[in-house]
């Protein structure tokens, strides 16, 4: 650059480090928030993902009975296989049966212990010989008999647990009092792919798994010297034909990290959909501070272009500027990104979704990516900064006081036009994926995200025409002023609309924060209010027995089936139902890929009692089915069909009884059957909730006092409880979402700050001339009004047109844009409350300006 200016650039850091702290903290806080962000995505994935633990590591081959489903190497097999029948045959040096039963591990204080990310907490026979064990004691023993568990390490940090404590498991259909005899990790790792596990006596697993003596769901096997893990396999799978599956242990193991990884990716994929909104405030921030910042030098870059400094070498000093600011800012927000990289692990974990178990990231996505990010930021951010800084005239340094020099509005209406197009292309896009894609998950996900990118580039079209907003609009306020104020309006209208780049630019972080606020509170609402809505509608029961635990998604986990039968004898109950669920895969009709849904089990008799759903299925017999009408619909299905279904007992040929609906999609969402046929499915299927109509809450909860680990809700309590799974999505963007709003905020009050700084000179020559401190500031504060008026207005539009996007893309009941009228009261209020707190020092700094320094100033 030359030295000159290098000189020129450290006298600017020197005096300047006040006014460079404010943006390099904004760029900090950004930079942190990214690599936060980031952090946590890549840990995410590691837990998720597992790790390259198996519980198979020392098996060559797994013998299990019946079929497996392809698609997912976790699920368990539907068929049953004999112990002894493999054990004996040559080529076999050691055999032991296996077998898994989801369960959920609490303290003896009765809190929950949630397994690591994604997975369960499963039930398993402990291993005995070390040929096959894949398990390491780290502390005291194996269980030697029943009531007795190992506990992987992940389950025991997480409860605080040790050798000898007490540890209470919800099984299918019991609960059960056990002592823990040891802790164990898998080739070192504290998780499975799977999750977590408790490892019993085989003999306690077995019972528990309602299996017949001797018979497994699978069998692990050891080959003998010599031979190798494919030739046992071969001569395995023909002994057994078509009754069993039997893969080698390294394809299963292969199956399972990659199964893991592709869950892991996308999850990684919606923590970097969220951190994306960290990046784009980040931009917003900087630019806005660093655009501020360029502003108040305007005298001092026009005295260099005065003294013969080209526009070239003046864009170059800034860019060196905001490159000593993005390195020092990438430093310390790489740093500071790994304590709030356990904040938000802390949140999550708090709703269900724990990824503690996996170690910092250190690599290259987790270090330099953040950082070269925040670098590429800030010199993004002040790439219009250091034009406009190189197109200022040498004149500009005569002038006593420097106006905003008068923009062409051509440029600014073709970037916003241009923006806005962008945003109608991918609103075009969620429409071409509503049409084309099935519903479901992922069709949502994409929506989401499409509508994601519309917003950010409909906040970035507004905040680039914010400027022609702030002449009429500060016209009005000064109006609004001169009638309250006299004078002192008469001055705030004068220099809102000399100066509307200045009002835009805190106006614009306020309209984000509003724009975020709004977005969120909107969705957050219409769903819970659906939720609640529908819920009413379907659920007939006053009250519902359920789990105080939670599962990974946030919903009550499952209960014992031997609550039930307590909750019927209870004084005042008229009607009960236990409510099962298992998922069941499709077989015949079939398609080009394999359909699962979920299989809803409750007692025919009592039904109707408990529940209204929509179409109102018939009473099923056995064998009998009902399924959704969506279901119906999209497989072509009619009524008196006969389909052949999937389930963990092996094939089941059922007739589809009639149709109906489920509109809160919490109770049957798909498929409904009696309990004898959900026996013929899934013997141990999950118990979600036993419904009860009539009897009082004590009564019931005395019904219960000798049962861990449940509580009774009232009707809006357990609807509110059961959504938890299906709003899991919208309360994890809380977080990132607050942060994002602090960042926005303080991007509001540094610019507030700096541009008071910015008019050091017109507030002193004010006061000279006779303007009193309370007139000062008022300028001050009716100018804050304009920045509350402008930026709640803006936000409050993008985010009614965020909802509004999101319904109309995808179609959904619970995303319906109709807010309440108080909303708007409260968010105009928590706006003007923010502005006016950050403007609050300013406003006082500027009354209390010297005279002999505003001479001096810039």
């Amino acid at each position: 650059m030359g030295n000159p200016l290098w000189l020129i650039a450290r006298r600017t850091f020197a005096e300047g480090w006040v006014r460079l702290t404010a943006t390099l903290l904004a760029a900090l806080g950004s930079i942190a928030l990214i690599a936060g962000s980031t952090q946590f995505a890549l840990r995410a994935q590691e837990a998720v993902a597992g790790s390259d633990a198996s519980e198979y590591a020392n098996a060559d081959v797994l013998v299990q009975g019946g079929t497996v489903d392809p698609a997912d190497p976790f699920a368990p097999p539907d068929g049953r296989i004999q112990l002894d029948r493999l054990a004996s045959r040559p080529g076999v040096a050691a055999a032991a049966g296996d077998a898994t039963v989801a369960v959920t591990a609490a303290r003896a204080d009765g809190q929950a212990i949630m397994a690591a990310a994604e997975g369960r907490t499963l039930l398993r026979p402990w291993v005995a010989d070390a040929r096959l064990s894949p398990y390491r004691l780290e502390a005291g023993r194996a269980p030697a008999a029943d009531g007795e568990v190992v506990v992987i390490r992940h389950l025991a940090r997480a409860g605080e647990l040790g050798v000898g404590d007490p540890l209470t498991l919800t099984l299918p259909r019991e609960t059960r009092q056990v002592r823990i005899s040891g802790i164990v990790s898998v080739q070192d790792r504290g998780a499975v792919a799977a999750g977590d596990l408790v490892l019993a006596p085989p003999e306690t697993v077995r019972q528990a798994a309602m299996l017949p003596p001797g018979s497994w769901q699978g069998v692990w096997l050891k080959a003998a010297p010599g031979v190798s893990a494919d030739r046992l396999r071969d001569e395995v799978s023909r002994e057994l034909g078509d009754t069993a599956t039997v893969r080698t242990a390294a394809s299963v193991r292969a199956a399972q990290t990659a199964a893991a990884a592709g869950e892991g990716a996308s999850i990684a994929g919606v923590v970097g959909m969220l951190a994306s909104v960290a990046i784009f405030v980040g931009l917003f921030v900087v630019a806005n501070t660093f655009g501020t910042l360029v502003r108040q030098r305007t005298r001092r870059l026009a005295l260099l272009g005065a003294i013969g400094a080209t526009p070239r070498q003046i864009g170059r000093l800034i860019r060196l500027e905001a490159l000593v600011l993005g390195t020092v800012a990438a430093v310390g927000g790489v740093a500071a990104g790994f304590p709030l990289a356990e904040l938000i692990i802390w949140l999550f974990a708090q709703d269900g979704f724990d990824v503690s178990a996996s170690d910092p990231q250190l690599g290259v996505a987790a270090l330099v990516v953040p950082a070269a990010a925040g670098i590429l930021v800030t010199q993004a951010a002040a790439w219009r900064a250091a034009r406009r800084a190189g197109a200022v005239s040498p004149v500009e340094a005569l002038r006593s006081t420097v106006a905003e020099p008068v923009e062409r509005r051509w440029p600014r209406l073709l970037l916003a036009g241009g923006l806005f197009a962008g945003a109608l292309l991918f609103c075009g896009i969620a429409v071409a994926v509503r049409i084309s894609d099935t519903p479901g998950s992922d069709r949502t996900f994409a929506i989401t995200l499409m509508v994601l990118f519309a917003s950010m580039l409909g906040v970035t079209g507004l905040a680039v025409l914010t400027p022609f907003f702030v002449g009429p609009l500060g016209g009005l306020v000064g109006r609004v002023g001169t009638m309250v104020s006299g004078e002192t309006g008469r001055l705030a209208r004068a220099t809102i609309t000399r100066s509307p780049r200045r009002v835009s630019s805190a106006a614009s972080s306020l309209m984000l924060g509003v724009a975020l606020v709004a977005s969120l509170v909107l969705v957050t609402m219409s769903v819970h209010d659906r939720f609640i809505e529908a819920g009413r509608q379907v659920m007939v029961a006053e009250h519902a027995i359920a789990s105080t635990a939670r599962t990974a998604e946030g919903a009550p986990a499952p209960l014992a089936r031997d609550v039930a039968a307590k909750v019927a004898n209870a004084p005042g109950v008229s009607a009960s139902a236990l409510l099962t669920r298992s998922e069941v895969t499709l077989v015949s009709p079939g398609g080009a890929e394999p359909y699962r849904f979920l299989v809803s089990g409750a007692e025919q008799s009592g039904l109707r009692e408990v529940l209204r759903l929509g179409g109102r299925p018939p009473v099923l017999r056995d064998g009998e089915i009902a399924l959704a009408s969506t279901v119906m619909k999209e497989r072509g299905l009619r009524r008196g069909q006969d389909i052949v279904v999937r389930g963990l007992q092996g094939r089941v040929t059922l007739k589809i009884a009639g149709s109906y609906h489920d509109p809160s999609h919490l109770f049957a969402d798909q498929a409904l059957v009696a309990p004898a046929t959900m026996d013929r499915l899934d013997t141990n299927a999950a118990t979600l909730a036993v419904l009860v109509r009539g009897g009082s809450a004590q009564a019931l909860q005395s019904a219960l006092s000798g049962v861990p680990g449940v509580r009774v809700l009232d009707r809006d309590a357990y609807v509110d409880a059961a959504s938890q799974s299906q709003t899991r999505a919208l309360r994890s963007t809380y977080s990132f979402v607050g942060m994002a709003l602090l960042l926005a905020l303080f991007g509001m009050a540094t610019t507030v700050s700096m541009s008071v700084v910015e008019r050091t000179r017109e507030f002193g020559l004010l006061r000279a001339v006779g303007a009193t401190v309370r007139q000062v500031r008022g300028i001050v504060r009716w100018e804050a009004a304009t920045v509350v008026v402008l930026g709640t207005l803006l936000g409050l539009v993008i985010g009614i047109g965020t909802l509004g996007l999101l319904y109309v893309t995808s179609g959904s009941s619970f995303l319906r844009p109709a807010p309440p009228w108080w909303l708007f009261l409260a968010l105009v209020a928590g706006a003007a409350v923010a502005t006016l707190l950050t403007s609050a020092l300013p406003a006082r700094r500027a009354a209390s300006v010297p005279v002999l320094e505003a001479a001096k100033a810039e």
